[in-house]
């Protein structure tokens, strides 16, 4: 039986096996390599490695943990877990089975585009999810916020701070917008469309206009996307994690979450994705397991 199983290779994965392996516990770390970035030429706003790709990331990572004998990665997914009277009972796709006492999911999310033809050829280059991540790179030039519900106002509002060529696009979803909050959009310059979009066009590496329904045209060099409701992992809905109404799991303190001896780091468990974030809750919850196994081999 392992000390702990981690779930998922990005930055909380990785994070927590490098913490883990320094306490010399026995863990194994299995990645599906499937990284939710995996399209993102860049990763900004990481300490002393900004801009780095986000594969050099997870290489150099693999290398820190080779220094650590007891750190076991597999390249394989999970494909089903449960909870025993012992700990958790794991199921890889190639057919073996490992038990651990503890379990932490570092998973992420499966990011949901809308179907507006264009935005999945210019995901990651051009259609993103995260203004702090990528509003830099296109400050200056003409932004679409991608929003509607009460989602809308503040979603448009935010990316003034990149650039003060701002378009809010409902894409004919209902947005309930008061008059003063109208008002106060078009105080900052920022134009409401709400007709339909039917597509987004561009040169094959970067946006450069929408089309709407009507035939209207609308000059984009990016579109920013309101938080979709994302689909947690089905090792989370397997082992009864609660679910909040966004598709994330509600941790507590560290990382815990109502199933006892399970921990969940990372994008699935909160609303701010950075990749720095999830490394720090990767590490929060390693901190948490070796507290909870030295209780335990101490009791």
């Amino acid at each position: 039986m392992h000390d702990v199983i981690i779930v998922g290779g990005g930055p909380a994965g990785l994070n927590a096996a490098l913490i883990l392996g320094r306490c010399r516990r026995d863990v194994l770390l299995c990645d599906a390599g499937e990284p939710r970035n995996a399209v993102s030429p860049r990763t900004w706003g990481v300490f002393t490695r900004d801009g780095t790709p986000p594969l050099d990331l997870r290489t150099q990572a693999r290398e820190d943990l080779a220094r650590y004998p007891n750190v076991e990665h597999r390249a394989v997914a999970v494909t089903g877990a449960r909870r025993g009277d012992e700990g958790f009972s794991v199921e890889l796709a190639d057919g073996r089975r490992e038990t651990t006492r503890k379990l932490i999911l570092a998973t992420g999310l499966h990011q949901a585009l809308p179907s507006v033809e264009g935005f999945d050829t210019y995901w990651g280059h051009g259609v993103h999810s995260c203004p702090y991540c990528d509003g830099y790179e296109n400050r200056d030039r003409p932004l679409v916020a991608y929003a509607h519900g009460e989602a809308a106002r503040g979603m448009a509002l935010e990316l003034t701070a990149w650039s003060r060529d701002v378009t809010l696009c409902t894409d004919a979803h209902a947005t309930p917008l008061s008059d003063p909050d109208r008002e106060r959009l078009g105080r900052h310059h920022i134009r409401i469309v709400e007709t339909a979009i039917r597509r987004l066009d561009g040169d094959g590496r970067q946006p450069q206009r929408l089309v709407f329904a009507d035939g209207a045209t609308l000059p984009c060099h990016a579109v920013f996307l309101m938080p979709m409701p994302c689909e947690p992992s089905d090792l989370i809905t397997q082992l009864g994690c609660d679910l909040t109404h966004k598709g994330v799991v509600p941790t507590g303190e560290y990382e815990t979450t109502n199933v006892p001896g399970l921990f969940v780091a990372g994008d699935a468990s909160r609303r701010v994705q950075f990749a720095v974030v999830a490394a720090a809750e990767g590490a929060m919850a390693a901190f948490a397991v070796n507290t909870e196994l030295l209780r335990e081999d101490t009791a």
